[in-house]
């Protein structure tokens, strides 16, 4: 029998990744013909990819002639960046200004993501006209991703993001969710950093956003240049923590509040709060309040699970 296969193509880089994987679901999701591509995780539903070998990119691109693509891939943890700086920047600028060329070359509008890791922190909120300034060496590879990319093709769509969590795999997946075994156990006490003002944002929202972009851009040329996304609830991971508890109603007495700026690792700025108003003036937007959105993710971490009783029953 026939299937019908959608006509609107999007290619997803970085597809097995926490954000990936929400982007390639809410485009499948909503009549798009979706391609993931990944690495490490790719196989089986998902098309092996190394950002770094220009063939193989150029091929896929040329094979599959998407209308969107979105470049999630990256290496967005920090303090990574700081110890492998040479390979951060092959993927995080290299392999996203070939990427940009390439979608050029076959008229995809692309949408590279990138963080509010950018900004210094110092004068929040962040508009998209605003100068950067990266404290650390994620944000300027980053940055130098973000000039990269629009040199190379200038109807590309940046986008810029903060903290991500939503449904992972594992709890080390993102900063967020992997606070929750602290949380949990109760037991023994545990510092929370409550310096760093952070705006927790559910990568379905993302998603959703990326779509919205996508297929305003399908019939407005416009579309183009950088955007801002994020949560709208400010709090800091002390904070987050403390929600968490009150989340799946566990005790949040021994967790402790940390109210000096973080002495290790690479360098984080205070608040680097982005302001979206850019883009919902354009109607394009979803949130999902923290709650609600944490407890989704979490749910299948819980470890006691008599807590079901009293909540559902």
């Amino acid at each position: 029998e026939d299937v019908d296969i959608p006509s609107r193509r999007v290619l997803i880089t970085g597809a097995t990744g926490l954000l990936g994987r929400a982007v390639f679901k809410e485009f499948n999701e909503n009549n798009w013909n979706a391609v993931g591509c990944g690495y490490r995780r790719a196989q089986p539903r998902f098309e092996q990819i190394n950002l770094l070998d220009s063939i193989a990119v150029h091929d896929i691109i040329h094979d599959f002639q998407p209308h969107v693509i979105v470049h999630c891939a990256a290496e967005r943890r920090p303090d990574i960046v700081e110890s492998q700086p040479d390979a951060a920047s092959q993927l995080n600028v290299a392999a996203s200004a070939n990427l940009a060329k390439e979608a050029a070359g076959v008229g995809a509008f692309l949408i590279y993501i990138s963080t509010d890791y950018v900004f210094d922190g110092t004068s929040p909120p962040y508009k998209e006209t605003d100068v950067p300034n990266p404290l650390n060496l994620y944000g300027k590879t980053k940055l130098e991703g973000e000039k990269a990319v629009l040199e190379n093709n200038e109807e590309t769509a940046v986008l810029r993001i903060p903290v991500l969590y939503g449904e992972v795999e594992r709890l080390e997946e993102s900063a967020v969710t992997v606070m929750f075994d602290k949380v949990q156990f109760s037991n023994k006490s545990a510092n929370m950093d409550h310096w760093q003002q952070r705006f927790p944002t559910n990568v379905k929202d993302v998603a959703a956003v990326c779509r919205q972009l996508a297929e305003k851009r399908m019939v407005d040329p416009s579309i183009k240049g950088t955007f801002h996304w994020s949560g709208n609830e400010q709090m800091t991971k002390y904070e987050m923590a403390c929600a968490i508890a009150d989340a799946f109603n566990l005790p949040s007495s021994h967790l402790r509040p940390i109210t000096d700026s973080p002495v290790v690792g690479a360098l984080r700025p205070k608040n680097a709060q982005l302001d979206c108003s850019k883009l919902e003036m354009l109607g394009i937007g979803q949130r999902t309040p923290f709650r609600a959105g944490i407890r989704e993710s979490l749910w299948p971490f819980l470890v006691d699970k008599r807590w079901r009783q009293t909540v559902f029953h």
